[in-house]
């Protein structure tokens, strides 16, 4: 099993919630032990709790593309019952499994930091 975390701060996106981790599981990317390669496409799960308290499942897919060097695009969408949010971010080798970088939701004009850290087969 793959998990992808990923931490947002203050991600309105989805009714403005603050998601504090998305994971993302079952991939059908490569990753290798070392230098870990962060191409593919993954998809997963998990809860989202709005600002009233309340929480919904959400299902999510990402799919990651090198853009050259060490840098990787992302583009991801995530569903709760009740919304549909779409965000994309660019990543950057920070170390041999690392990956850091920003995130944005145009639709909701929100931007963030991302982080991605591979132990194994897990992100």
């Amino acid at each position: 099993m793959y998990e992808l975390g990923k931490r947002f701060s203050g991600i309105a996106a989805i009714g403005l919630i603050a998601v504090s981790t998305i994971v993302f599981a079952g991939a059908s990317g490569t990753i290798a032990a070392e230098p870990a390669i962060l191409e593919g496409s993954w998809s997963g799960g998990g809860k989202v709790q709005f600002p009233s308290g309340s929480t919904e499942n959400a299902r999510c897919r990402a799919s990651f593309r090198k853009r050259g060097g060490n840098n990787y695009v992302m583009s991801a969408v995530c569903a709760t019952p009740s919304t549909r949010v779409e965000q994309t971010a660019t990543l950057e080798r920070t170390g041999a499994n690392r990956f850091s970088g920003d995130f944005q939701n145009a639709e909701f004009s929100i931007s963030g930091s991302i982080n991605i850290t591979v132990r194994g087969n897990a992100l």
